[in-house]
C-alpha cells in the first residue's frame, strides 16, 4: 500500500492536511515549514507518486490538490480494525471510570 507508506513521514501527513483545504501552490505549501523548499518538493513528489496529489500547471505556478481514493482505500483497509479499537478504547474508558469512582470512595472514606 504505497498510499501507507507515503502517510508514514510527518510533513506529508501535514501537507496533506493543508491540501484538504484546497488547492495550493508549491509556495504556499511550503511557507509553514522549517525546511528547505527543495526538501517540500521531494515530499510532494512522494504524494503524487503514490497517487494521493494531483499536480497540474497553472502559467508558472504548479498547484497541487489531495487526490481522495487513495484514503478511501486507506480507510476500507481500516474498517476492520475500527471495531477493535472501539471495544479496546471503550474497555479502557470503563477502567478509568472505576479508578476515579475508587478514588472518590477511597477519598471520602
Amino acid at each position: 500500500m504505497q498510499a501507507l507508506q507515503a502517510l508514514s513521514d510527518p510533513i506529508r501527513r501535514e501537507l496533506l492536511a493543508l491540501l484538504a483545504a484546497g488547492e495550493r501552490t508549491a509556495g504556499e505549501l511550503a511557507a509553514p515549514f522549517p525546511v528547505s523548499r527543495p526538501a517540500i518538493s521531494r515530499h510532494l513528489r512522494v504524494l503524487r507518486e503514490s497517487g494521493l496529489v494531483r499536480v497540474r500547471s497553472d502559467g508558472r505556478e504548479r498547484r497541487y490538490a489531495l487526490e481522495p481514493a487513495p484514503l478511501r482505500e486507506l480507510d476500507e483497509w481500516l474498517e476492520p480494525y475500527r471495531d477493535l479499537w472501539a471495544q479496546r478504547l471503550d474497555a479502557l474508558d470503563t477502567e478509568i471510570a472505576r479508578g476515579r469512582r475508587a478514588k472518590r470512595n477511597g477519598d471520602s472514606a
